[in-house]
């Protein structure tokens, strides 16, 4: 225990070491604009993008550095997500943050992160321990900051995708008995195959008659389309009263054979026809054949 808790306390204390030396050298770096907001502007150092490990002549392991500038209701809302209390919105002008991303996973973890005014006088900071990978969809924030890292390291067009208008592929619609609608759609943005499962995130939404969203289901799945099964990794709900909520734990994380005729089942072809069209895409930093 005292060897586990001294080797966690030398960890610390390198990341720390390395947060401040990367600070001194990203307060200089080549800073990419990427969007911004009412809120937020965003930025990450094309000079700072390093491959770490590979697989092969894939990348899988890719370091980076990001850059954060807030307006006064960007740095509220940012403070308040993080339970800040003792920082004056006013105050907060940028952040900087070391990140980690894998590519075959589509995920960004942050290694470490800090809050500056202006002047570059320091106001927070924080080394992650445990890192955790957050999984890029177009929920997150993170993920403008993803797409342009693995882009300049891949050149296979995340961004350019993820802005596209057919970003987004339909795989069935029903009408409801009240005269309302529910359609799901396929976010080919995530779609990517891992051996036999094609993993993406599916957008079902309920609307009523009058076009009010009514609500909405957002899942991660996995469809094996040569064995003609899929399940469900993550999902999420909501609905104007609960707002979003994390409802995994309803379902077993089990593969369940797709019926005939259900719309399970038009969703699999749609994304089997889809996966035929953009091989290349849906193949796209894989390790399969590395």
């Amino acid at each position: 225990m005292i060897r586990r808790f001294i080797a966690t306390m030398v960890f610390m204390c390198s990341l720390m070491m390395m947060f401040a030396v990367g600070y001194a050298a990203n307060n200089n770096a080549e800073w990419y604009w990427i969007s911004s907001d009412d809120k937020y502007s965003k930025f990450y150092a094309t000079d700072k993008v390093q491959v770490l490990r590979s697989f092969g002549n894939i990348a899988v392991q890719i370091n980076a550095w990001t850059k954060t500038t807030y307006s006064s209701a960007g740095a509220q809302e940012t403070l308040d997500n993080y339970g800040i209390k003792d920082i004056d919105p006013a105050q907060l002008a940028y952040s900087l943050a070391e990140v980690e991303v894998n590519p075959q996973n589509r995920t960004l973890a942050y290694l470490s992160e800090a809050f500056y005014d202006k002047d570059d006088n320091k106001l927070w900071e924080k080394v992650y321990s445990p890192v955790r990978p957050k999984e890029m969809n177009s929920q997150e924030f993170d993920e403008d900051f993803y797409c342009h890292i693995v882009d300049h390291v891949f050149e296979q067009g995340e961004n350019e995708h993820r802005r596209a208008g057919d970003r987004w592929l339909s795989l069935w619609q029903d009408t409801t008995m009240d005269g309302g609608v529910v359609y799901s759609m396929a976010d080919t943005s995530t779609m990517r195959l891992k051996g036999q499962n094609i993993i993406f995130w599916e957008w079902q939404e309920k609307k009523t008659s009058a076009s009010e969203v009514e609500s909405i289901i957002f899942r991660k799945k996995a469809i094996n389309i040569p064995m003609y099964t899929e399940k469900v990794i993550r999902v999420m709900s909501w609905n104007a009263n609960t707002g979003w909520k994390d409802i995994t734990n309803t379902t077993d994380g089990m593969y369940h054979v797709i019926e005939n005729g259900t719309n399970s089942e038009k969703a699999l072809n749609a994304i089997k026809a889809y996966e035929s069209a953009h091989e290349s895409w849906v193949k796209r930093y894989s390790l399969d054949e590395a």
